[in-house]
Protein backbone atom coordinates (compact mmCIF):
# COMPACT_ATOMS: atom_id res chain seq x y z
CA UNK A 1 0.00 0.00 0.00
CA UNK A 2 1.37 3.41 -0.99
CA UNK A 3 1.49 6.56 1.09
CA UNK A 4 -1.88 8.25 1.45
CA UNK A 5 -1.68 11.98 2.24
CA UNK A 6 -4.84 13.82 3.33
CA UNK A 7 -5.22 17.59 3.18
CA UNK A 8 -8.11 19.75 4.40
CA UNK A 9 -8.36 23.40 3.32
CA UNK A 10 -10.88 25.18 5.55
CA UNK A 11 -12.19 28.72 5.71
CA UNK A 12 -15.11 30.62 4.25
CA UNK A 13 -16.67 31.03 0.82
CA UNK A 14 -14.85 33.44 -1.45
CA UNK A 15 -11.35 32.57 -0.21
CA UNK A 16 -10.67 30.20 -3.12
CA UNK A 17 -10.17 27.08 -1.04
CA UNK A 18 -12.32 24.85 -3.24
CA UNK A 19 -10.36 26.00 -6.28
CA UNK A 20 -7.16 25.43 -4.29
CA UNK A 21 -8.20 21.84 -3.60
CA UNK A 22 -9.04 21.24 -7.26
CA UNK A 23 -5.66 22.64 -8.33
CA UNK A 24 -3.80 20.51 -5.80
CA UNK A 25 -5.62 17.34 -6.89
CA UNK A 26 -4.98 18.10 -10.55
CA UNK A 27 -1.28 18.75 -9.88
CA UNK A 28 -1.03 15.32 -8.27
CA UNK A 29 -3.17 13.35 -10.73
CA UNK A 30 -2.57 15.02 -14.08
CA UNK A 31 0.98 16.26 -13.79
CA UNK A 32 2.62 13.99 -11.17
CA UNK A 33 0.84 10.77 -12.17
CA UNK A 34 -0.45 10.00 -8.66
CA UNK A 35 -3.95 9.06 -7.61
CA UNK A 36 -5.97 11.93 -6.19
CA UNK A 37 -9.51 12.77 -5.19
CA UNK A 38 -10.97 16.11 -4.17
CA UNK A 39 -14.21 16.77 -2.33
CA UNK A 40 -15.80 19.94 -1.08
CA UNK A 41 -18.54 21.28 1.11
CA UNK A 42 -19.72 24.80 1.64
CA UNK A 43 -22.62 26.75 3.04
CA UNK A 44 -25.43 28.16 0.88
CA UNK A 45 -23.86 31.63 0.90
CA UNK A 46 -21.62 32.41 -2.07
CA UNK A 47 -19.28 34.41 0.18
CA UNK A 48 -18.74 34.24 3.92
CA UNK A 49 -20.27 30.83 4.66
CA UNK A 50 -18.22 27.87 5.81
CA UNK A 51 -16.11 26.25 3.09
CA UNK A 52 -14.00 23.11 3.10
CA UNK A 53 -12.04 21.28 0.44
CA UNK A 54 -10.37 17.93 1.03
CA UNK A 55 -7.70 16.37 -1.15
CA UNK A 56 -6.36 12.84 -0.86
CA UNK A 57 -3.18 12.02 -2.75
CA UNK A 58 -1.81 8.49 -2.94
CA UNK A 59 0.72 6.41 -4.81
CA UNK A 60 -1.79 3.54 -4.84
CA UNK A 61 -5.53 3.26 -5.44
CA UNK A 62 -7.75 5.36 -3.22
CA UNK A 63 -10.40 3.00 -1.92
CA UNK A 64 -12.25 5.56 0.23
CA UNK A 65 -12.61 9.12 -1.06
CA UNK A 66 -13.18 10.88 2.26
CA UNK A 67 -10.46 12.20 4.54
CA UNK A 68 -10.31 10.20 7.76
CA UNK A 69 -6.78 10.88 9.03
CA UNK A 70 -5.83 14.46 8.13
CA UNK A 71 -2.11 15.00 7.54
CA UNK A 72 -2.33 18.74 6.87
CA UNK A 73 -4.99 21.26 7.88
CA UNK A 74 -4.98 24.74 6.34
CA UNK A 75 -7.01 27.27 8.32
CA UNK A 76 -8.22 30.53 6.80
CA UNK A 77 -10.78 31.47 9.50
CA UNK A 78 -11.10 31.25 13.26
CA UNK A 79 -14.41 29.41 12.84
CA UNK A 80 -12.65 26.74 10.74
CA UNK A 81 -10.08 26.30 13.51
CA UNK A 82 -12.81 25.70 16.07
CA UNK A 83 -14.72 23.35 13.75
CA UNK A 84 -11.94 21.22 12.27
CA UNK A 85 -9.00 21.08 14.69
CA UNK A 86 -10.80 18.56 16.88
CA UNK A 87 -10.99 16.10 13.95
CA UNK A 88 -7.24 16.08 13.38
CA UNK A 89 -4.70 13.77 14.97
CA UNK A 90 -1.78 15.40 16.73
CA UNK A 91 0.45 14.14 13.90
CA UNK A 92 -1.32 16.66 11.64
CA UNK A 93 0.57 19.71 10.40
CA UNK A 94 -1.60 22.78 10.98
CA UNK A 95 -1.02 25.81 8.76
CA UNK A 96 -2.91 28.96 9.73
CA UNK A 97 -3.20 32.42 8.24
CA UNK A 98 -1.89 34.36 11.22
CA UNK A 99 -4.00 37.44 10.46
CA UNK A 100 -7.27 35.52 10.06
CA UNK A 101 -6.86 32.81 12.72
CA UNK A 102 -6.03 34.50 16.03
CA UNK A 103 -6.65 31.38 18.12
CA UNK A 104 -3.81 29.55 19.80
CA UNK A 105 -2.91 26.32 18.05
CA UNK A 106 -2.59 23.65 20.75
CA UNK A 107 1.11 22.87 21.37
CA UNK A 108 0.49 19.17 20.68
CA UNK A 109 0.36 20.00 16.93
CA UNK A 110 3.16 20.85 14.56
CA UNK A 111 2.15 24.22 13.15
CA UNK A 112 3.07 27.08 10.89
CA UNK A 113 1.44 30.46 11.27
CA UNK A 114 2.05 32.88 8.39
CA UNK A 115 0.31 36.05 7.16
CA UNK A 116 -0.81 34.37 3.93
CA UNK A 117 -3.50 36.86 2.91
CA UNK A 118 -1.30 39.85 3.77
CA UNK A 119 1.52 38.40 1.65
CA UNK A 120 -0.90 38.02 -1.27
CA UNK A 121 -2.16 41.58 -0.92
CA UNK A 122 1.12 43.37 -0.24
CA UNK A 123 3.60 41.33 -2.27
CA UNK A 124 1.57 39.77 -5.09
CA UNK A 125 -0.68 42.81 -5.44
CA UNK A 126 -4.08 41.15 -4.96
CA UNK A 127 -5.66 39.54 -1.91
CA UNK A 128 -7.56 37.05 -4.08
CA UNK A 129 -4.36 35.07 -4.78
CA UNK A 130 -4.02 34.13 -1.09
CA UNK A 131 -5.16 30.60 -1.97
CA UNK A 132 -2.28 30.31 -4.45
CA UNK A 133 0.19 31.67 -1.88
CA UNK A 134 -1.14 28.98 0.48
CA UNK A 135 -0.62 26.27 -2.15
CA UNK A 136 2.99 27.35 -2.66
CA UNK A 137 3.52 27.27 1.10
CA UNK A 138 1.90 23.83 1.48
CA UNK A 139 3.90 22.39 -1.40
CA UNK A 140 7.16 23.63 0.05
CA UNK A 141 6.36 22.22 3.50
CA UNK A 142 5.19 18.80 2.33
CA UNK A 143 6.54 18.04 -1.16
CA UNK A 144 3.24 16.23 -1.71
CA UNK A 145 3.36 17.40 -5.34
CA UNK A 146 6.24 18.69 -7.41
CA UNK A 147 6.79 22.40 -7.90
CA UNK A 148 6.46 21.97 -11.68
CA UNK A 149 3.18 20.06 -11.40
CA UNK A 150 1.66 22.66 -9.09
CA UNK A 151 2.66 25.53 -11.35
CA UNK A 152 1.18 23.78 -14.42
CA UNK A 153 -2.06 23.05 -12.54
CA UNK A 154 -2.33 26.66 -11.33
CA UNK A 155 -1.72 28.08 -14.80
CA UNK A 156 -4.32 25.73 -16.28
CA UNK A 157 -6.99 27.04 -13.88
CA UNK A 158 -6.41 30.76 -13.35
CA UNK A 159 -8.03 33.46 -15.51
CA UNK A 160 -6.11 34.58 -18.57
CA UNK A 161 -4.04 37.65 -17.84
CA UNK A 162 -3.31 36.64 -14.24
CA UNK A 163 -0.66 34.01 -14.95
CA UNK A 164 2.35 36.07 -13.85
CA UNK A 165 0.64 37.23 -10.66
CA UNK A 166 -0.25 33.63 -9.81
CA UNK A 167 3.28 32.40 -10.54
CA UNK A 168 4.54 35.13 -8.21
CA UNK A 169 1.99 34.06 -5.58
CA UNK A 170 3.30 30.47 -5.73
CA UNK A 171 6.85 31.72 -5.29
CA UNK A 172 5.82 33.93 -2.38
CA UNK A 173 4.19 30.91 -0.72
CA UNK A 174 7.38 28.92 -1.15
CA UNK A 175 9.39 31.76 0.41
CA UNK A 176 6.87 32.03 3.27
CA UNK A 177 7.33 28.33 4.03
CA UNK A 178 11.06 28.87 4.34
CA UNK A 179 10.58 31.96 6.51
CA UNK A 180 7.77 30.75 8.76
CA UNK A 181 8.31 26.97 8.48
CA UNK A 182 11.27 27.28 10.82
CA UNK A 183 8.67 27.88 13.51
CA UNK A 184 7.32 24.34 13.26
CA UNK A 185 6.57 23.31 16.78
CA UNK A 186 5.40 20.22 18.53
CA UNK A 187 4.71 20.40 22.24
Amino acid sequence: MGKRYEIRLAGSGGQGLVLGGVILAEAAAIYDGKNAVQSQSYGPESRGGASKSEVIISDSEIDYPKATNIDLLLLFTEAAAHKYMKDCPTTCLVVADSDLVPVEIPPSYRFVSAPITRIAKEKAGKEFVANIVALGLLRELTNVVTKEALEKAVLARVPKGTEEMNKKALQLGSEAAKEFGGHLAKG
